[in-house]
């Protein structure tokens, strides 16, 4: 049974779900960073998801990375799953602005978390609403 760490729990807001990936949205409002985490137990390597899974988590992957292109006019998007401190398996799918907090080094440990208001949290979920794909189910916020 698929159970989401508990530190990506503590750390990320619960967007929703694609058919294989849970969407989460880090808690650090300096970036648009979200966070898939493939709905699978016991995995924290790419090569563990059978290979029907392994594509779906890049086309999903690609998904949204298109879509935050497009919907935040990014400058940049950084894809990468790390797991160094979190070993599930997740991919990072982060919103990179010339202008951002960290520009042009990576995000991880430049700046202290900005959390998100109620306000900015709900602005993004309806911004996502209008663009992501029929197959995405929100969760209730």
């Amino acid at each position: 049974m698929f159970v989401l760490d508990s530190r990506l729990a503590q750390d990320t807001a619960v967007i929703g779900d694609f058919p294989l990936c849970r969407l989460l949205l880090s808690n650090d409002s300096n970036y648009p960073w979200f966070i898939l985490v493939p709905r699978r137990p016991d995995i924290s390597e790419v090569f563990q998801l059978v290979t029907a899974d392994q594509l779906q988590l890049w086309q999903e992957t690609t998904a949204l990375a298109q879509v935050l292109k497009d919907s935040f006019n990014a400058d940049k998007l950084n894809i990468a799953a790390l797991g160094n401190v979190v070993s599930q398996l997740h991919m990072h799918v982060i919103v990179r602005f010339r202008e951002d907090a960290a520009w042009p080094s990576p995000v991880w440990g430049k700046h202290p978390a900005q959390p998100y208001t109620a306000e900015q949290l709900s602005s993004i979920r309806d911004r996502l609403r209008g663009v992501l794909s029929d197959d995405f189910r929100f969760e209730e916020a």
